[in-house]
């Protein structure tokens, strides 16, 4: 008979599981049969001790079939199989590339069929933004998620229950108990959901900064490489960028508010940022999709599918076809807008020394427009706008952040986290760059 008590003991003692062993534990917690305490118990020694190679692929692997897993069939194209592709980032504050890059990788011939999740913390959620479309069902059946991305390319749905469940377990517990930093957890948490929702290839997107899970580029690139690695060792292709969060992407910062941003930017206007990440990341679909042969003719093919409005008349499909307004394409307006706005100027003459993410997503959060439990009702249309990035000039005086709130309590409470979120040096400051790093 299986031992919980033994296996916990030789993961503690620093010694291997055996794949059957680590399929046997996932099941026990899928069904209940391990309790809190003793999974807690594990997910430390792991983070202490760590998993080699074999034990991760094999527990991602276990996770990925705790429930059900999304088969699409091959779409041929031009004589060459072209695969699913899944787009994932591991969050950041004024990140909406999904909400452009999933109908604009779709126009470009690509099937697209992308699980996201809400906000929590101070970090924002793909399935929040997008429900702030009048009507947006972002709670599509299995059946209906496979549907319509088959037909129209693309789908965009919140996490399934049925999918990979017992990794949601493993999730909630490694968020109370101090073992979220661990890589092996976090990759096979990316990882196996990814598996069990149906992609053959996936195109990563690391974020390194103040405002992501990875602070600085040699953690960031060892998630990256994680990541890369056992995407590879399970079959599926995979490439990995490493992009910068120290600062929020683009210029709006909350639900309705990126909405529009986005908008914005498959109209063919927007924050030049945000613009060059979703060509970026469109770009290595292409590529590692076999749609196209290389990155000048991934690039082309994206600019074009971007700026004829493609992308834009694909995310109008999507949007009805998910029961959401579709005007929104043509008038943002439809989107819910916050009632007050408040405007923080610069103290003095100089450079923007720093914008910090975590300080945004942490006012954003205090106006509402974040949670701290899963429960929680947020505020869509409170949200900042960033005028000013780090290495902009900037006159005492000049305006530097918008905010735009509903309740005059809360906003005190932003501007304690805007505060520490921007300094102004006199010395000259150099601008940053978007794209760290590649890794494939």
């Amino acid at each position: 008979m299986w031992d919980v008590i033994d296996f916990i003991e030789r993961k503690r003692d620093g010694l291997a599981h055996s794949p059957e062993e680590l399929a046997g534990f996932v099941t026990a917690v899928r069904d209940g049969a391990a309790a809190d305490y003793q999974i807690s118990a594990w997910l430390m020694a792991v983070f202490l001790n760590g998993l080699c190679e074999a034990e991760l692929v094999a527990f991602t692997d276990a996770l990925a079939s705790s429930g059900e897993k999304v088969v699409f069939p091959k779409a041929p194209k031009n004589g060459r199989t072209i695969l699913t592709v899944d787009k994932h980032s591991t969050g950041g504050i004024g990140d909406k590339t999904t909400i452009v890059v999933a109908p604009l990788a779709a126009a470009c011939g690509l099937r697209v069929a992308k699980l996201s999740g809400r906000g929590l913390g101070f970090t924002g959620g793909t399935v929040d933004k997008l429900e702030s479309i009048p009507g947006m069902n972002m709670r599509l059946s299995t059946d209906r998620f496979l549907k319509q991305s088959d037909e129209i390319g693309v789908a965009l749905s919140g996490y399934s229950a049925t999918l990979a469940p017992a990794e949601g377990i493993f999730y909630a517990l490694r968020d109370v108990t101090g073992t979220v930093p661990s890589l092996p957890l976090i990759s096979s948490s990316i990882v196996s959901k990814k598996i069990a929702s149906g992609a053959d290839a996936f195109v990563f997107d690391v974020k390194c900064g103040s405002g992501a899970l990875m602070a600085d580029p040699a953690s960031a690139a060892n998630l990256a490489d994680a990541l890369a690695g056992l995407s590879g060792a399970l079959g599926r292709k995979s490439s990995c960028l490493v992009t910068d969060m120290e600062q929020p992407l683009g210029e709006w910062v909350g639900n309705a508010v990126e909405v529009r941003e986005s908008v914005d930017i498959l109209s063919g206007r927007g924050p030049a940022d945000t613009r060059e990440l979703c060509l970026a990341l469109v770009s290595a679909m292409l590529v590692i999709s076999g749609a196209e042969d290389s990155p000048a003719s991934a690039r082309k093919a994206s600019e074009e599918a971007l700026d004829s409005g493609a992308g834009l008349r694909k995310f109008a499909e999507m949007t009805a076809a998910q029961d959401g307004d579709a005007s929104v394409a043509d008038d943002p307006s439809v989107l819910p807008s916050a009632a007050k706005k408040h405007t923080i100027e610069s103290p003095g003459t100089g450079t923007v020394a720093k914008m910090d993410a975590r300080c945004a997503g942490m006012a954003i959060r205090a106006l509402g427009g974040g949670r701290l439990r899963k429960g929680d009702v947020i505020d869509l249309s409170a949200g900042l706008r960033i005028m000013k990035k780090i290495g902009d000039r900037v006159e005492k005086g000049e305006p530097v952040i918008e905010i735009f709130y509903n309740c005059d309590s809360r906003l005190q409470a932003a501007e304690a986290h805007i505060g520490r979120m921007f300094a102004v040096s006199d010395p000259p400051v150099a601008k940053r760059e978007l794209i760290l790093m590649k890794r494939d």
